[in-house]
């Protein structure tokens, strides 16, 4: 077995050495920045290969997640949302750039932060807000809350609140639509942190074994919670690990709606056409901290202004300005009408019953099972 340890008095590795006189320096390093996209991959201004219809249509999709998860951000320190609730701030561009790719019939899986996915995958976003809010009218009855919503009709097959609980699933309905099927594509999407644990590594190594149409999407913010990903991986360009797997891989820029499109799209077509697996990276900074409790202390005052300035609603606003596409009366008019939208989203989920208590074990199996224990907390043990 090779030596994984460093012998005392060795140098430290050249990376190591580099960050260390970069820090000392005052330079910013890669741990303190978010990683740039490959020059090789979909980049640059958004809407290079896109219609005026197009553009403001993704335009109005990102706004309309924009001020969905606002609204949620708000309704939770209202208490209106309880548990976890992890917002896509920051990351419109990528998830309706990604849900652009996807016919209807293709799968999502997603990780705990899929608000704007299921916006994005056709889901209204009043039942989305209602299961927010925990009402029987949400798109899990109100049983998921934030983290686990599920529509079979939508295809979308859950949010998962485990890191990486949904890898494994996403590549066993891959193997399923392969006995099925048909040119159905799988889309699994997941946080950075996620490639560090060891189902990433199974799932790849089965998806590239057997040849499953399923399209890993790595949603990189540039943070696992609070550890940059230059100090939790030692490969922090996440694509380059689908090569382990002989697996075609590309990383694009997450801010630009149509090159995350773009790039989705000949993703999920080697995977409808050849049936074979592909990994895809988003470098996508999130504007806001891991969940709405959390500050986002961890970052400086600088990377907060970088942040702010590469936030991709306001960008792709003023690109569609400058080229004509959309003039600032009508961004102001489009502006009402989605906040009206999810004002009345919100209301709905007011106005929503929340699910009866006598409903609490109708979902824990799919199908009757004898014997099944359905006593509440203040039954008797022993009915008379």
């Amino acid at each position: 077995m090779a030596e994984t340890t460093r012998p005392a008095g060795t140098a430290a590795p050249a990376r190591t050495r580099r960050t260390r006189a970069a820090k000392a320096s005052g330079r910013k390093t890669a741990a303190e920045a978010p990683p740039a996209p490959d020059a090789d991959v979909p980049s640059g201004t958004a809407g290079a290969d896109a219609d005026a219809e197009t553009l403001i249509g993704y335009y109005r999709q990102m706004l309309l997640i924009r001020r969905f998860e606002e609204r949620a951000a708000r309704a939770y320190t209202e208490a209106k949302i309880g548990g976890y609730c992890h917002l896509n701030l920051g990351e419109e561009a990528t998830v309706v750039g990604l849900m652009a790719a996807l016919r209807p019939t293709d799968y999502l899986f997603t990780n705990y932060r899929e608000h704007g996915y299921a916006i994005a995958k056709g889901i209204g976003p009043d039942r989305v807000m209602a299961e927010l809010y925990g009402r029987s009218t949400g798109v899990s009855k109100g049983w998921g809350g934030s983290m686990h919503m599920f529509d079979k009709e939508a295809r979308l097959l859950g949010g998962y609140g485990i890191v990486g609980g949904q890898v494994p699933l996403a590549t066993g309905a891959a193997l399923a639509v392969g006995y099925k099927g048909g040119d159905d594509v799988v889309m699994c999407q997941m946080g950075d942190g996620t490639t560090a644990i060891g189902a990433f590594h199974e799932s790849l190594n089965i998806a590239g074994l057997w040849d499953l149409p399923v399209v890993f999407v790595v949603i990189n913010n540039g943070l696992g919670m609070g550890t940059t990903v230059e100090n939790s991986s030692a490969e922090p360009e996440l694509y380059k690990r689908g090569a382990a797997y002989r697996m075609e891989s590309a990383r694009v820029d997450g801010t630009d709606v149509v090159a995350v499109r773009d790039a989705a799209v000949l993703a999920v077509e080697k995977a409808r056409a050849e049936s074979r697996p592909y990994l895809l990276e988003t470098v996508s900074p999130r504007l806001k901290g891991h969940s709405v409790v959390d500050p986002a202390r961890y970052r400086s005052k600088e990377e907060k202004e970088t942040l702010k300035a590469a936030d991709p609603l306001a960008r792709m606003a003023l690109d569609l300005a400058d080229r004509g596409v959309l003039t600032h009366d009508a961004r102001d008019a489009l502006d009402a009408e989605v906040t009206a939208e999810v004002d009345a989203a919100a209301a709905f989920a007011d106005e929503s019953p929340a699910p009866d208590v006598s409903t609490l074990f109708d979902y824990t199996y799919a199908t009757p099972v004898p014997g099944e224990l359905r006593r509440l907390p203040a039954d008797p043990v022993f009915s008379s």
